[in-house]
């Protein structure tokens, strides 16, 4: 059982905190998201020395798509010291191709045959404007490279 459950921002973090209710076990939350450069690193730092003094973590996020934040957020941690055994990866949906593997998925996709958007309940709130813009942000996941 991990020590915490840190949610991954934005996307991460309300399936972090059904997991830390499930679970009873408390969240953290780490921004990626707005792309802040530096923003979550005290935060990043603070856990890699958690898990090097054994403590277990388990990050979580809504998707592993390209495989970057994964990326990103196990060189932060490895670069402070972490314990790569303590500290695990979640994600909603798993793309198979990705950069990145996790540690577990609820379901995995193959990105060369389903190039489908995926809108989870909690981004559905957002306008239709600002769901079209963020998926057109990304074209060679819709298949328009």
């Amino acid at each position: 059982m991990p020590g915490f459950i840190v949610g991954v921002g934005r996307g991460g973090l309300a399936p972090g905190v059904y997991l830390s209710h499930r679970l009873d076990v408390p969240m953290l939350s780490v921004d990626h998201s707005s792309r802040v450069f530096g923003f979550a690193d005290a935060l990043l730092i603070n856990l890699a020395r958690r898990s090097a003094a054994g403590e277990q973590l388990l990050f979580i996020d809504d998707i592993n798509d390209s495989g970057g934040t994964i990326h990103y957020l196990r060189e932060a941690l490895a670069r402070e010291g972490a314990a790569a055994g303590a500290v695990r990866f979640a994600t909603l949906i798993d793309n198979s191709r990705s950069s990145e593997r996790v540690d577990y998925a609820s379901r995995v996709i193959d990105r060369a045959e389903n190039r489908d958007w995926f809108v989870f309940p909690w981004e559905a709130m957002a306008s239709r404007a600002t769901l079209v813009e963020e998926a057109e942000s990304v074209p060679e996941r819709l298949g328009r490279e």
